[in-house]
């Protein structure tokens, strides 16, 4: 797991308060490295709503708790098909929820923070 991160989302802010919202997630995420909680990662709450289905929060969640040995292994665990296990985490990925390690023939998914936390709404 890494230390402690923000993710602004891959979706386009127009306005002005959009920055703003960027710069309180980033200040949350120091606050709660501050407060003893470190490795966390703040979601803006429109990431988390297109990002965490409950399928990818099921995966989440054997990341939390297990230690994979491959998307493969990970498909297995939650009697899924590789190939959209692979998407999903994919997508994760791309919110920096999850990374990859290579191990030769094979990618083993593992979560990069500790804590993953969804921004207040106001």
């Amino acid at each position: 797991m890494s230390e402690t991160a923000w993710n602004g989302g891959s979706e386009n802010l127009p306005n002005p308060d959009d920055q703003n919202r960027v710069e309180r997630r980033k200040q949350m995420a120091r606050s709660l490295a501050r407060g003893g909680m470190d490795g966390v990662q703040v979601l803006s709450h429109e990431s988390a709503e297109r990002v965490l289905t409950p399928k990818r929060r099921e995966l989440i969640a054997v990341l939390t708790e297990e230690t994979v040995e491959s998307v493969r292994d990970l498909a297995r665990r939650v009697e899924r098909d590789k190939g959209q296990v692979s998407r999903d985490l994919k997508v994760l990925a791309e919110q920096g929820v999850v990374d990859f390690e290579d191990t030769g023939r094979a990618k083993r998914p593992y979560l990069q923070h500790d804590h993953l936390v969804v921004e207040p709404i106001y």
